[in-house]
C-alpha cells in the first residue's frame, strides 16, 4: 500500500533496494584485471585520444581560416597599391605561416585516417584553398589545380622549424622527416566556389580605381569557372550544388558592371563607374530578393 502512495519513485527504490548498497556503490564483486574490464578501459583511453585530436584539429582549422582571411583582406589591397609586387610578397609571407598550420595538421593526422577528422579541418582547407587560388589568379589569371596546391602541402624537417610541437607516430615518417595533407576534391571545389565571391569583390575595386581590364578578365574567367560548375549541377555533393547559385550571382554582377564600362563607359567619368555599377548591382540584388 505505501509502495502505491509513493508511486513510481518508490518503485524505483524498492528495485534498487533488491542490491546492497555497499556492493553498488563500491563495485565489490567486480574484478578490474578481468578481460572485458581491460578491454572497455583500453576503448575509453582511445575514446578520449580521438576527442582530444578532433578538438585540436578545430582549433587548429580556426587558425587556419582565421589567417587565411587576413592573407585574403591584403590581396584585395592590390587594385589600389602602387607596387604590386609588395603586396605578393607580403601575402606569401601570410600564406607561409598558414602552411605551418597545416603542417600540424598533417602530424596530428600522421598514421590516422583523415576522413574520420575531415569534418574538424574542412573549413580551415577550405579558406586556404580560396586564398591560394585567389593569390595565384592576380598572379597569372588563371586557376591552380589541385595537384599544384597539394605540392605545395608536402613538408620536409627543414619546413617544420619550430613549429614543430607534435612527434609523428609513423615511423617512416620519422624516419625521413617528411609530412604531407592532400585537400580533398570537395575541399577544393567550395574553395574555388567562394574565390568567385572575392573576384567580384576585386571586379568593384578595381572598377572604382578606373581599371577597365580586370572586370573583362574576371568576367571571361568567371564563366568558365561557371560553366565547369555547370556540368557537376546537382550530381555533386550538396555544398557544391548550395554554391553554384552564389556563384552565378556573383557572374551577374561583373557582367553587369563590363556592360557599364563598355555600353555607358565613355559617356561617364572613371571615377563615377564605380557609383553607377554599384547602383545596378543593389537593384540586382533587390530583384532577386536577397537585400
Amino acid at each position: 500500500m505505501s509502495g502505491r502512495e509513493e508511486g513510481s519513485g518508490g518503485f524505483r527504490k524498492r528495485k534498487h533496494d533488491n542490491f546492497p548498497h555497499n556492493q553498488r556503490r563500491e563495485g565489490r564483486g567486480v574484478n578490474s584485471s578481468s578481460p572485458v574490464m581491460l578491454a572497455f578501459k583500453s576503448f575509453q583511453q582511445e575514446l578520449d585520444a580521438r576527442h582530444d585530436k578532433y578538438e585540436r584539429l578545430v582549433k587548429l582549422s580556426r587558425d587556419i581560416t582565421v589567417e587565411s582571411k587576413r592573407a585574403i583582406f591584403l590581396l584585395h589591397r592590390i587594385t589600389s597599391a602602387p607596387d604590386m609586387e609588395e603586396i605578393l610578397n607580403e601575402s606569401e609571407i601570410k600564406l607561409d605561416g598558414v602552411r605551418q598550420k597545416i603542417l600540424q595538421v598533417a602530424q596530428e593526422l600522421s598514421g590516422e585516417d583523415m576522413h574520420q577528422f575531415h569534418r574538424a579541418i574542412t573549413t580551415g582547407l577550405q579558406e586556404y584553398v580560396e586564398a591560394v587560388s585567389f593569390q595565384y589568379f592576380i598572379k597569372t589569371r588563371s586557376l591552380i589545380s589541385m595537384d599544384e596546391i597539394n605540392k605545395q602541402l608536402i613538408f620536409t624537417t627543414e619546413d617544420n622549424g619550430k613549429e614543430n610541437k607534435i612527434p609523428s607516430s609513423d615511423a617512416q615518417d620519422k624516419q625521413f622527416g617528411t609530412w604531407s595533407l592532400k585537400i580533398t576534391p570537395v575541399d577544393y571545389l567550395l574553395g574555388v566556389a567562394d574565390l568567385t565571391g572575392e573576384l567580384m569583390r576585386m571586379c568593384i575595386n578595381s572598377v572604382g580605381n578606373g581599371d577597365i581590364d580586370t572586370p573583362f578578365e574576371v568576367s571571361q574567367f568567371l564563366r568558365q569557372v561557371y560553366d565547369g560548375f555547370s556540368f557537376i549541377g546537382n550530381t555533386g555533393p550538396y555544398e557544391v550544388s548550395k554554391k553554384l547559385y552564389t556563384l552565378k550571382q556573383s557572374l551577374a554582377k561583373v557582367e553587369n558592371a563590363c556592360y557599364a564600362l563598355k555600353v555607358r563607359g565613355s559617356e561617364i567619368p572613371k571615377h563615377m563607374l564605380a557609383d553607377v555599377f554599384s547602383v545596378k548591382t543593389e537593384m540586382i540584388d533587390q530583384e532577386e530578393g536577397i537585400s
